[in-house]
């Protein structure tokens, strides 16, 4: 596994310190965006952790036509990038399309692959070739040692930022499960990332959108801190009821202290045996 520093932030990915990646789902608007990133940015601080920014400008892989997508490339990398110099983190944003990706990596740190994508070709070769890092999702329907194709991928393209993030497998219909074991299977080849509230999703499970089971995240996320990744990822929002996308699967902002308080307990503990 070979860690990597984030571009003029202090954020390693792979190094002794366990990072955080959070923010809502998609760019609901300018100020929601900049109060999630201000409110989560100083908590994390507070914690004394590593934090990633992380909004999508659109969300192609939604479940209904209908379903709110975000403001699109443009005006979202506008936004992205504002909260980018006015907070001061490093931001995480989706790509869908191989052609969306260097105008992201213009205002973006890193680019990421979603999960359904994990095995596009040009895809991951444009993430590459812009040299921001990739983070790519694993998909639910891919063994975890089968992710270190699309790692190759990216390198061969000429980047070797690049990790890795489980987001659970596909189980029956509308249910993921994460298999811990292939934490430790991934992470001989790339940093890895546990995202802890698609985890609990259930998808499609709800009449045309994507149910889940958010009283489960504080109890897989310790798990896999545990079990040694170098990140963690969380959908975070402050009233996820009304959220436009994923609300059913967030982490409440009003429990992310405790949460991250009982990570960083679980990785002080681990890194004493």
């Amino acid at each position: 596994m070979k860690s990597f520093q984030i571009t003029k932030s202090s954020v390693t990915v792979g190094g002794a310190d366990l990072f955080l990646i959070a923010g809502p789902c998609v760019i609901e608007s300018e100020a929601h965006a900049m109060k999630m990133a201000e409110a989560i940015a100083a908590e994390a601080q507070r914690q004394k952790m590593p934090y990633i920014f992380k909004a999508s400008y659109d969300k192609a892989n939604r479940t209904s036509l209908s379903s709110f997508r975000g403001p699109g490339l443009e005006e979202g990398a506008k936004i992205l990038q504002k909260i980018r110099e006015k907070v001061g983190v490093p931001v995480l944003t989706d790509v869908h399309d191989a052609h969306d990706c260097a105008r992201a990596a213009e205002s973006v740190d890193v680019l990421q692959i979603p999960a359904f994508l994990c095995r596009q070709t040009d895809l991951l070769a444009a993430a590459a070739k812009t040299g921001r890092v990739v983070n790519v999702k694993k998909g639910q329907f891919v063994a975890p040692a089968d992710m270190k194709h699309a790692v190759n991928k990216v390198r061969e393209a000429g980047n070797d930022k690049v990790s890795l993030t489980e987001r659970g497998s596909s189980f029956g219909y509308n249910n993921l499960v994460v298999d811990m074991r292939g934490l430790a299977i991934m992470r001989e080849f790339a940093p890895v990332v546990f995202d802890a509230t698609h985890s609990v999703q259930l998808p499609s499970s709800s009449n045309g959108a994507s149910g889940g089971q958010p009283e489960f995240i504080p109890v897989l996320s310790r798990a896999a801190v545990a079990a040694g990744v170098d990140g963690v990822f969380m959908e975070v929002h402050d009233n996820p009821k009304e959220a436009k996308s994923d609300g059913a699967n967030a982490l409440d902002l009003k429990n992310l202290r405790r949460t991250l308080e009982e990570l960083l307990a679980v990785r002080s503990a681990v890194s004493r045996v």
